[in-house]
């Protein structure tokens, strides 16, 4: 593997554990498993992992930040998306999804994303439905059982840990700042890893 390629070092991506998946795998997500530890969970390739968020912050990046909708159920992820939010200028809905808020023009709570982000597909299953009903392309976090059939670019990963959850926001917010020239590199972006996974 060529670190060097890396959006970030190796060390950073074992150590949140981010390629670690679960005992099931799903069709969508099985070209991304590099192998099977012994105790049954589901191990993906870094390299797989990498490209994907690579490729999902150049697709993020087109879009300005208040056309972004990024969706979580999880509560693990709340404070994350919440900081993400904030620093980016975008959308976000954590806990319950509202129902209707994409398809339905009458309600006063109606809004118009161009790209919604997911979390998780299972738990954001609303949201992401919403979007594929009304046209908006998914981006979405997806570990080993995640089905991505509405996703439109899924990025695998370990999408329930939060240091992982905290480690792949961070680089979407970061990578997302440089690709539209918001900060010049990596030194003038001032959260940590660490910001991103807090309690």
């Amino acid at each position: 593997m060529a670190e060097n390629q890396l959006l970030i070092p190796l060390e950073e991506y074992l150590k949140a554990g981010i390629h670690i998946g679960t005992k099931f795998r799903t069709e969508d997500i099985k070209p991304f498993i590099y192998k099977v530890r012994p105790d049954g969970l589901s191990v993906l390739n870094i390299e797989d992992i990498d490209r994907r968020i690579n490729v999902a912050c150049n697709f993020i990046s087109q879009y300005s930040p208040e056309d972004i909708l990024i969706a979580c159920r999880r509560e693990s992820g709340w404070s994350i998306v919440d900081l993400m939010s904030k620093i980016l200028g975008i959308k976000k809905i954590t806990g319950r999804y509202p129902p209707g808020i994409l398809t339905n023009i009458q309600l006063e709570t109606f809004i118009e994303p161009k790209l919604v982000i997911a979390i998780d597909p299972w738990p954001d299953k609303n949201a992401v439905n919403d979007a594929n009903k009304s046209g908006i392309p998914v981006v979405a976090l997806c570990d080993t059982n995640n089905d991505a059939k509405q996703v439109d670019l899924l990025i695998p990963c370990n999408n329930k840990g939060k240091k992982s959850l905290g480690l792949v926001l961070w680089i979407i917010t970061r990578e997302y700042l440089k690709r539209r020239k918001i900060v010049k590199d990596d030194s003038e972006f001032k959260y940590t890893i660490d910001d991103f996974s807090k309690d």
